[in-house]
């Protein structure tokens, strides 16, 4: 099967120039091709892995990417719907590119015998030298202010709040890029989300008429759920980063395993490099078994280990066992045991205070009221690590500590807290 019938079965093409003529280039011979990432923030989120996979996707297929990072066009922004982007300082973008960097580094092969190994590029490393002069002659003669007011984003936000030069002069810096992409590597094929669809086609164009030369562009769908709520923001609210330090392995897989039936076989599609026969028995495992959720644990596991490794993945799928009662709490590392209660929620409470399950269940927020408390334990409905407990007077002591300072309380099967013993 040909890459780019691949793409299309997962439904990965949004939008792209002849598809054909894409489809033929592919098959003829290896072919170069790039998506580019602006650091806008200190990490990458999970909605850019689609557009990172499809470069991965390519690459298996014998063909070669280039993972561009926006040094310079991170100090610019791609213009928003509503309102300009803050400016961040040169230091902060710089700060941020290498970050990114060592992040994109991990999702393409950089290595590959077959030629197709990976290229990763700056673009501030051209457009840093380029002059106001040669900025507007070399490039500006190019660009119809006609076709640049008609784009969608920029005639929403001139209806609204308007736009500065330094935003709307962003397609250039972009159309650039491909083509010093396509003069420096050979690169014919610009990979984006479908939100970038008008700077893409700015860099087809701008090949065209400064070098005559036909490259091609294709876009990606932007993940969107099947309710319509934004994807990849965590339970939080914030951002479903790759960093971990931002984003706990245990909080991204909490995150996928909780994939509406609706949206799941999507995201599998999507995400993972799963065959159409491995997606299909997951399919029809959601019509027939919905409340398995086998899709959702596939999703979860195969995203955690391409985005934190192999033993993260052990590691929070053990934890996720162990706090819902199916597995034991001490087997758990102490970094993922606390990472995941606070998803949850942490109280903390000083050594020596001898408190009984009562006060345990009201810290945590678990039960309302004292009251409410013991007919928690009265009912057989309070736990701590997972142990039953049936007295009210009951008290912890060093032993039940888990990592010498936490402890797992719980009222009924899927309600639990974390505890943090300090001093």
């Amino acid at each position: 099967m040909s890459i780019i019938d691949e793409l299309s079965w997962r439904g990965l093409i949004a939008q792209s120039t002849d598809l054909d003529a894409l489809r033929a280039a592919t098959e003829a011979g290896p072919i170069t091709l790039y998506a580019g990432f602006d650091p806008t923030g200190p990490s990458l989120h999970a909605g850019h892995l689609v557009p990172l996979l499809v470069l991965r996707r390519f690459q298996r297929a014998g063909h070669r990417p280039i993972v561009l990072a926006g040094g310079a066009t991170g100090l610019i922004g791609d213009p928003r719907d509503v309102g300009e982007r803050t400016m961040n300082s040169a230091d902060t973008v710089a700060t941020w590119a290498d970050r990114i960097r060592g992040q994109l580094e991990r999702f393409v092969d950089f290595d590959s015998a077959d030629g197709s190994g990976a290229v990763i590029e700056n673009n501030l490393n051209w457009t840093g030298e380029l002059s106001a002069v040669d900025f507007l002659r070399d490039l500006g003669k190019h660009f119809s202010i006609n076709v640049m007011l008609a784009r969608e984003t920029v005639k929403r936000r001139l209806d609204s709040d308007g736009m500065s030069y330094t935003e709307f002069s962003y397609m250039l810096l972009q159309a650039n890029d491909y083509l010093h992409l396509r003069r420096e590597y050979g690169c014919t094929l610009q990979v984006g989300g479908s939100d970038q669809w008008g700077n893409i086609v700015s860099g087809v164009e701008l090949n065209r008429r400064v070098d005559g030369e036909s490259v091609h562009a294709m876009t990606v769908p932007l993940v969107t759920a099947a309710d319509g709520t934004k994807f990849g923001k965590s339970t939080g609210g914030g951002s479903l980063w790759l960093d971990p330090d931002m984003t706990s392995p245990y909080a991204w897989f909490q995150y996928f395993v909780n994939t509406a039936d609706a949206d799941v076989v999507k995201y599998l599609r999507w995400f993972t490099f799963l065959s159409e026969d491995e997606l299909a028995e997951l399919e029809n495992a959601t019509n027939e078994r919905p409340h398995a959720r086998e899709a959702q644990k596939r999703l979860a596991a195969e995203m955690t280990t391409l985005v934190h490794g192999a033993d993260n993945t052990r590691a929070v799928e053990l934890a996720s066992s162990a706090l819902f009662g199916r597995g034991e709490l001490r087997d758990l590392d102490e970094k993922t045991l606390e990472a995941a209660l606070r998803e949850a929620s942490v109280a903390e409470l000083p050594a020596g205070e001898g408190a009984t399950i009562v006060d345990l269940l009201v810290a945590t927020g678990l039960s309302e009221s004292k009251g409410a408390a013991r007919r928690a334990v009265k009912e057989g409905g309070a736990s701590v690590n997972n142990v039953k407990i049936t007295d009210e007077t009951w008290t912890f002591d060093g032993s039940t500590l888990l990592h010498g300072s936490w402890l797992v309380v719980r009222r009924g099967k899927r309600n639990f807290a974390g505890i943090q013993v300090v001093g």
